[in-house]
């Protein structure tokens, strides 16, 4: 090099376009969770021509030169012994392409990066019921329906959608009733025709910013189940800290939360079982959410008082 001249610039990923960086962060996660990367995973997964794969893996080299090494005996690229990760890849994010694939074309979907198994779903809405849903939310408009509920039956509805919520068993829509003037969770599942009213206005007190209990957030206190028989084990399961993991829940959806991760909520964790690893350290944290009394054991805190007070003064009559 002239030693008048200046070194060469490292290149970027600030500079480098969207592309560009999807297509690297590609090869990171190629390398990372599968140990190698062939030409041809690029390829296929971009349609990229084999000249712009060997310009993008010379990037990444640039970029993360101690990365990724070459096997000349397998033609492919391996993760070199000093590898870290170029981009961050979230471990839920990560474990979403590893069981679902890469592609979302519906005729590339199924075919698993690496052997997966989880639960089937076995509740999901259509799309003709979906779509005009997802449609109103992110417009701001109400809709019109047929909702068939368990009290009710059928009926015509004009709600007023805000948010999705997947309580781990099925999908539900939080959404302002203007039949019962009060917002409350629905069944995808359970809705007919469905029409976004695009000249319905929607009123102040149909937004988000109304529906306390969506907007009330609630600071759980999860701690390892006092009748657990290691919970040393529990520690290593849940990143707590001082033996406490603070989890912060809509008021709106603790109960279905709580419930999914299997908390007993009893203010005694009296619950029995190897399911219950969890328990919920203040159970008053839950006082005013009507969603609660779903959660695993919980007991209303004013019933409780009441059967208190009765004993107490059964004790004193004695």
């Amino acid at each position: 090099m002239d030693a008048h001249s200046s070194p060469k610039p490292s290149p970027s990923l600030e500079v480098l376009t969207r592309a560009q960086r999807e297509r690297l962060s590609h090869i990171d996660f190629t390398l990372l969770f599968l140990g190698e990367l062939r030409r041809a995973d690029v390829i296929s997964k971009f349609e990229t021509a084999p000249a712009g794969v060997t310009r993008d893996i010379a990037m990444y080299r640039a970029l993360a030169p101690d990365n990724l090494e070459f096997d000349s005996a397998g033609k492919l690229y391996r993760p070199s012994p000093k590898f870290k990760p170029l981009f961050d890849h979230p471990p839920l994010r990560a474990l979403a392409t590893l069981s679902q694939g890469f592609s979302q074309i519906e005729e590339e979907k199924g075919s698993q990066v690496i052997p997966c198994e989880f639960p089937s779903t076995l509740s999901a809405p259509s799309v003709d019921v979906l779509a005009p849903i997802t449609r109103a939310i992110h417009r701001g408009k109400a809709v019109s329906l047929t909702y068939h509920s368990v009290s009710s039956g059928a009926t015509r509805r004009e709600l007023v959608p805000l948010a999705l919520v997947d309580n781990g068993v099925r999908w539900h829509v939080r959404a302002f009733d203007r039949l019962k003037q009060h917002f409350t969770d629905f069944v995808p599942t359970r809705m007919e025709g469905v029409e976004v009213l695009e000249t319905s206005p929607v009123g102040r007190e149909e937004r988000a910013d109304q529906d306390v209990q969506w907007s009330r957030i609630i600071e759980l206190k999860l701690v390892p189940h006092p009748n657990h028989p290691r919970p040393e084990i529990v520690l290593m399961d849940y990143p707590m800290r001082d033996g406490v993991l603070t989890v912060r829940v809509r008021s709106a959806n603790v109960g279905y939360m709580l419930r999914r991760w299997n908390v007993d909520c009893s203010p005694d964790h009296h619950l029995r079982g190897l399911e219950y690893m969890l328990w919920l350290q203040d159970p008053l944290s839950l006082y005013g959410s009507p969603n609660a009394t779903i959660a695993p054991g919980y007991q209303d805190p004013k019933v409780q008082l009441t059967k208190q007070n009765t004993e107490a003064s059964a004790t004193g009559a004695s």
